[in-house]
């Protein structure tokens, strides 16, 4: 037998605290409260481990290389999402003593929070942030599950009761809790968003990439739109208040933003025409390049050398623009060759026309050909005309390699590359040598 002296004493003094001893009847609710929290936690644990790998491969394909940060999260994100539905199922099935009650507010909010902070984390928002959503929502769960069940303690309420005014407008701790949630929120599903669109229109086959690449800034200006208004409305803020803010904006637009307005039209409007796409060869200027995406601002030019240039997106509607692949990506070259007046023309042409064939990027359809051009100074002008379907890489590297092959079939087969000689003729000396042509 157990003293029932001490026992009577803690008791006794819980009591004078106003802590009432629990009965057998709650010890019993908390331990069954705390059972179906660790049941909770074991069907969570086992959708982790058989559905996992099958979420992560399914999310991949849904999403495909757009969703690489949430793909090997999905198997937790699964658990804690089945934890929180069942927790929540549990807290509102029953009516739970405060004990019981806590107990699966604390389990409920953890699965919540660390859900949460996989999701966020797993479309690269900061760490910070996602640690951030991850305690506010434990701390409304928490709150939540509590008040539930005692309906006494509301932290919610406390919390809304600390706050400051702004003009007509008050801010509560609560407040601002709820609109930096939800912006984060939002701003995840708008990336999360802009992902799952950007996969399933890269998948479509019957868009080129330029028509894809226009209908995901168009998508992804729809998703910010939808966003605004969703946060407006979450919020509930007067859509009066921005009227002079739009106004301000619209002057501003007029003024200072002629250029940046300017080129953002301007870029829709070639990827609408598609005059120019991600991969053409263009020439604009002095730049050389193909083009390697079409951006809200400039088109992205990168040339042979390396280099990117970024062309303002007005200039390619307002200047010429030499594009190599619009309609066909076959480029002609033209390589100017000159061989001597005493070598035999026709076998020089036949090595020109072997020594374009011999290189590997010259098409055989079209076939190279030769032109005799015109009869020079000092040598006789030919051009070798060959056939590429790869400007991106580049022209002057198709022009040396078919020099250098016919710099070697010249040289075994004795044609001779001339360079140009002058004959000196002085008929002073003549004069000079005559006899007598000193005399005065």
């Amino acid at each position: 037998m157990l003293p029932t002296e001490p026992l009577n004493d803690i008791a006794i003094w819980l009591a004078s605290n106003g802590i009432a001893r629990p009965t057998t009847a709650d010890m019993v609710q908390t331990a069954v409260a705390f059972a179906l929290v660790l049941l909770a936690l074991l069907c969570g644990w086992l959708v982790d481990r058989y559905s996992g790998d099958r979420l992560e491969a399914l999310w991949s394909k849904v999403v495909g290389g757009y969703g690489e940060g949430l793909a090997p999260r999905m198997g937790k994100i699964a658990r804690h999402a089945t934890v929180a539905l069942l927790l929540a199922l549990i807290s509102n099935g029953w009516v739970w003593n405060g004990l019981s009650a806590i107990i699966i507010g604390l389990a409920m909010g953890g699965a919540v929070a660390l859900g949460s902070r996989s999701i966020l984390r797993g479309l690269q928002l900061p760490r910070q942030l996602a640690w951030l959503v991850a305690a506010v929502l434990f701390v409304v769960v928490l709150s939540g599950a509590i008040h539930n069940a005692t309906n006494e303690f509301n932290l919610l309420a406390l919390l809304d009761t600390v706050g400051f005014s702004v003009g007509s407008r008050r801010y509560s701790l609560l407040s601002l809790a709820t609109i930096a949630v939800a912006a984060i929120i939002l701003f995840a599903l708008v990336r999360l968003a802009n992902r799952v669109i950007a996969h399933s229109i890269a998948r479509a086959k019957s868009f080129d990439p330029a028509q894809k690449l226009l209908i995901q800034k168009l998508a992804g200006i729809a998703v910010l739109i939808v966003a605004f208004f969703i946060g407006i409305d979450f919020l509930q803020i007067d859509l009066t208040t921005f009227a002079v803010f739009s106004g301000a904006l619209g002057l501003a637009v007029g003024f200072g933003l002629q250029k940046t307005v300017g080129n953002l039209i301007a870029g829709i409007i070639l990827l609408m025409d598609r005059s120019i796409k991600p991969g053409d060869v263009i020439v604009v200027g002095d730049s050389f390049g193909w083009v390697n995406k079409i951006g809200v601002r400039a088109v992205s030019v990168i040339t042979r050398d390396g280099k990117e240039h970024l062309i303002p997106n007005e200039n390619l509607m307002t200047q010429e623009v030499e594009n190599w692949s619009y309609s066909d990506r076959n480029v002609r070259v033209r390589i100017p060759v000159g061989v001597s007046y005493d070598c035999d023309l026709k076998l020089a042409q036949e090595l020109m026309l072997q020594a374009a064939k011999d290189s590997p990027r010259v098409l055989k359809t079209p076939k190279p050909n030769v032109w005799l051009a015109a009869y020079g100074d000092s040598s006789v002008e030919h051009e070798i005309l060959a056939w590429i379907n790869d400007p991106e890489g580049g022209v002057g590297n198709v022009r040396s390699d078919v020099l250098n092959r016919l710099w070697y079939l010249f040289k075994d087969n004795g044609i001779e590359i001339p360079f140009p000689q002058r004959d000196v003729h002085v008929k002073s000396w003549a004069e000079a040598a005559k006899p007598g042509a000193d005399k005065g």
